[in-house]
């Protein structure tokens, strides 16, 4: 990596860091903002919900192609502008209306940061430092949102409408403060990884990137991985450990702080575990991980063991999850980035962006009601969902090449050697 990139990417880690804080102020107040302290009901607080996800799933088909087109440094400063005027207007909305055009802007700013922040990530990265770039982006994600939520859980007064405007100002001022600090990224141009199908074409299009066949495994697979757990988190698991599992909101608060604890704790060791390893093994790992949270979940609300074990069933859950999150972290975004094209990643990036927003949409849908009605079907259904991750991740590994699926032979010998064709086909399999 050069001394440009390296300050490059130290500028985006920062920017990384502001804007999760800045989301951790408002996000986990936001319910009670809308439906309480406004007054507009548990309806108007559901559809500001709902409007994050439809202002996503709106933008970001046209993300990417901004991105190929201005690049991520304009797409990101437009979209951090965007947000901040939404988080503005969202803390001084008094009605319906407003609180709702609010929410589709600063949803629609939020989701088009993903991407844009990701693409700069690759373009300011190696092949041997891309993996250890976005856990670095993880790790700092879910710190500034502790941090961010624990602060403003302190500022936060339910009887105070001034309190929320102040937590909303804050965070518009950290999307101003984040604009400030990525108008000084000089953004290099990175060498890109050798064997990705399709590198030859810099155009591109929807058309393109669903006739690469490894691309669209991935986001089969990314939406599943989605859906079956960050998805349920704060919808069909919190129901189903409320009402099958009988744990308190307190435990509840735990169980949510453990899984944050493993990230931040777990991350750099776990990233020294699948460096060296196979990202379609990993996946398929984290599959299994996964599926062993939810028999512990399902030990929590369907064993006969006493309340206690209950709990810490149901906390071992999270921890779980957060284990397999801080694996998928180096390995399925620096993916993304490896299956694109030259000159492409925003495309590929924001395509991934959008499966993530529609799992997120249909996971809560569906495992909100099952989780909370029907606990054994639920653990069930998702226990399988697990599983599935790990079929769908071996599979992956069958038409990713060589140096996709093992980015650390890029300068090898083996690759040297030939082990990866130049025309960038997967090896065969017996």
């Amino acid at each position: 990596m050069t001394r440009a990139m390296g300050a490059a990417m130290r500028r985006i880690h920062v920017g990384n860091a502001l804007s999760a804080f800045g989301l951790g102020f408002t996000v986990p107040y936001l319910y009670v903002y809308v439906a309480q302290v406004r007054g507009l009901g548990a309806m108007t607080a559901g559809l500001v919900l709902a409007v994050f996800a439809v202002a996503a799933l709106v933008v970001l088909p046209f993300a990417g192609r901004a991105i190929v087109r201005r690049g991520p440094l304009p797409v990101l400063l437009a979209a951090l502008v965007t947000a901040a005027l939404g988080a503005l207007s969202l803390g001084l909305a008094g009605s319906a209306a407003s609180v709702l055009s609010a929410a589709a802007a600063l949803g629609a700013g939020q989701a088009v940061m993903q991407p844009a922040l990701a693409t700069m990530i690759v373009d300011c990265s190696t092949a041997e430092t891309r993996s250890r770039a976005f856990a670095m982006q993880f790790f700092l994600q879910n710190l500034g949102l502790g941090v961010g939520g624990l602060i403003g859980g302190h500022l936060v007064d339910a009887t105070s409408v001034s309190s929320f405007t102040l937590l909303f100002a804050i965070e518009a001022a950290m999307f101003l403060l984040l604009v400030v600090v990525m108008s000084t990224v000089r953004m290099p141009q990175a060498p890109r990884i050798e064997g990705a199908p399709g590198a030859g074409s810099a155009k591109g299009s929807w058309k393109q990137l669903l006739g690469n066949r490894a691309m669209v495994q991935l986001c089969v697979l990314g939406f599943v991985l989605f859906f079956a757990c960050y998805g349920q988190f704060e919808s069909g698991l919190a129901a189903y450990g409320v009402e099958a599992a009988g744990v308190s909101t307190s435990a509840l608060g735990t169980a949510l702080a453990a899984n944050t604890a493993v990230i931040v704790v777990a991350q750099f060791v776990v990233l020294k575990f699948v460096e060296r390893r196979r990202r379609s093994r990993v996946i398929a790992a984290v599959g299994l991980i996964w599926a062993v949270a939810w028999v512990a979940a399902g030990y929590a609300g369907l064993g006969h063991g006493s309340q206690e074990m209950a709990v810490a069933a149901f906390v071992s859950t999270y921890a779980l999850f957060g284990l397999g999150e801080a694996m998928l972290s180096p390995t399925v975004a620096p993916l993304v980035a490896d299956l694109a094209p030259e000159g492409m990643a925003g495309q590929y990036n924001s395509a991934f962006a959008l499966v993530k927003q529609l799992a997120l949409a249909v996971g809560p849908a569906v495992g909100g009601p099952m989780g909370a009605s029907l606990p054994g079907p639920y653990v069930v259904t998702f226990l399988v969902f697990s599983l599935g991750i790990t079929v769908l991740a071996l599979r992956l590994g069958r038409r990713l090449t060589d140096v996709q699926d093992q980015p650390w032979l890029a300068k090898s010998r083996v690759v040297a050697q030939g082990a990866v064709s130049p025309t960038g086909q997967p090896r065969a399999h017996a």
